[in-house]
């Protein structure tokens, strides 16, 4: 009767090694092939230039504040689906009318869901914009009212539950 015996040899010690952290340097590379496909990093197109740009941005910041409007916005259903309501008023809370609004909702992980925004006046500082179907989630305002007397930039943070 034989018994074979195994003796492991220096091969054996490499084969393992090279197999070990061949496994680790493919994960690594999948999950940051997966991380950079999701988010590339660049929040804001041309962030550089805005940056240099930064204190006119500051100044008009301090304009629109000593007008003293202000934003309130609200992500609601209906049965055509998810609607955008933005109620513009001023300091002394009268309804800001006659404004163009302007502004893009932006889901904050993945550009591709991001979408333009029409808004149409209700009047008393009132405006809307139909969304239709919403995916669910947080999603971000970014908008604009211009009037000729004045304009507000603003932000909303926004959860959609269909």
């Amino acid at each position: 009767m034989s018994t074979a015996s195994f003796e492991i040899r220096g091969w054996h010690v490499l084969a393992a090694i090279l197999a070990f952290f061949g496994a680790i340097i493919a994960v690594n590379v999948t999950f940051a092939v997966y991380a950079v496909r999701s988010f590339p990093g660049e929040d804001v197109r041309r962030s550089y230039l805005q940056g240099l740009r930064y204190n006119d941005t500051l100044a008009e910041r301090r304009a629109q504040a000593a007008l003293g409007w202000r934003a309130a916005t609200e992500l609601r259903g209906d049965a055509d689906g998810a609607v955008l309501e933005v109620v513009l008023g001023a300091g002394d809370a009268e309804g800001i009318d006659g404004a163009t609004l302007n502004g893009a909702l932006e889901w904050p992980t993945n550009a591709q869901f991001d979408r333009a925004l029409t808004f149409e006046p209700q009047g008393n500082g009132r405006y809307v914009a139909r969304l239709g179907t919403l995916t669910p989630g947080r999603w971000r305002l970014r908008a604009r009212a211009e009037r000729s007397d004045g304009a507000l930039d603003f932000e909303s943070e926004l959860t959609w539950r269909s």
